[in-house]
């Protein structure tokens, strides 16, 4: 078994990026995580009071779930569209490339944020730093207000997260339905079994995403995530709770085993078949981006009955009479029962 693989790494116990009294930042990119692909990650981190400074993502579509907390989040997008709205512990927001955005604790205990972004090697623009690129005389000349206006403004550069000074504003219309909020704790489960279930946080239920996607799965002791692939799917996991062993194949043959536990964050590239099993006493949370709105799998025993058996015999090199009796399976389960003890783990 791989204890050391390019498959995974830690999220909670990297360096952060950023660090204050406020709050942390902590990424994941292609930088830092070489077998990235098309995706990066995130670990937003919010005290009672403080304000992620407003950004925008100069390459990327961003999706983030609310751990734990209550924050206020709002955008300004493209055609001046603007919202602003409340994200409770278990629901989801998505934020548009280029759209501008600040992210606020509103609660009284500390907000954590995991955000996925749509590319290994994520660039932003802070609104700190974008307008100390322009003179006093320009931003004067924007808003019709004399230079001096904005002698006080500090160019030191970006804070990115900074404590407010009063109570925070919540806007009477932060609680109605809005399109780039998605209430996935709220949603019942489309994929539920008595040893675990799946949320889906893509396009089928949220009409926003375009290019990323989230499923939030459970994992009970007594279940297993099925050998699969995807075929046009990338996926980046990060385990919120629980221990996991995973496995994934490599074109070259190379089998990688390695054990997961919550903070970690894996990568699995296109194509490549894997799986994922509990082997702790509790159940398992991950939560799993991909880099396509509807992700598509191909799982092992949905394969095993789309051959006859004759073909299968001829390509295990087994005789057909001890073929094992697959089950009859037109659509694979994402998620399966657990009735054969856990392998030893070593």
């Amino acid at each position: 078994m791989s204890q050391q693989s390019r498959h995974v790494t830690t999220l909670t116990g990297s360096k952060p990026v950023f660090a204050s009294d406020g709050g942390t930042i902590q990424q994941l990119t292609a930088d830092d995580f070489g077998i990235l692909r098309r995706l990066s990650i995130k670990r937003i981190v919010l005290e009672p009071g403080a304000i992620r400074e407003p950004q925008w993502n100069v390459n990327a579509n961003q999706l983030a779930i609310v751990v734990s907390g209550r924050v206020l989040v709002s955008t300004l997008g493209n055609a001046d569209s603007f919202s602003s709205f409340v994200v409770e512990a278990g629901q989801m927001y998505h934020v548009e490339s280029g759209a501008i955005y600040h992210i606020e604790n509103v609660g009284d205990e500390a907000a954590v944020v995991i955000a996925a972004l749509r590319t290994g090697h994520p660039r932003h623009f802070s609104l700190q730093d974008s307008f100390s690129a322009m003179t006093d005389a320009v931003l004067g000349n924007t808003y019709d207000l004399p230079a001096s206006a904005f002698a006080a403004f500090d160019r030191a550069g970006s804070s990115q997260i900074s404590r407010r000074t009063g109570a925070a504003d919540i806007p009477s219309t932060a609680g109605l339905p809005n399109a780039r909020l998605f209430d996935m704790v709220g949603q019942v489960a489309p994929l539920s079994y008595p040893y675990g279930s799946a949320n889906l946080a893509r396009k089928q239920f949220w009409a926003a995403l375009e290019d990323i996607s989230m499923y939030r799965l459970r994992i009970a002791d007594t279940g297993m995530r099925e050998p699969h692939w995807h075929p046009v799917t990338a996926e980046m996991g990060f385990v919120a709770a629980g221990n996991a062993r995973m496995t994934i194949l490599d074109p070259d043959g190379s089998l990688d085993t390695y054990l997961l536990e919550a903070g970690d964050v894996y990568f699995v590239p296109r194509a490549y078949p894997h799986h994922i099993e509990n082997i702790g006493g509790g159940s398992l949370d991950f939560l799993i981006f991909f880099d396509q709105p509807t992700p598509g799998d191909v799982g092992y025993r949905a394969t095993a009955s789309a051959f006859s058996r004759e073909v299968l015999s001829t390509a295990f090199e087994v005789p057909e009479r001890d073929l094992p009796q697959f089950p009859l399976t037109p659509v694979d389960p994402l998620i399966v029962a657990r009735p054969n003890p856990v392998d030893p783990v070593g």
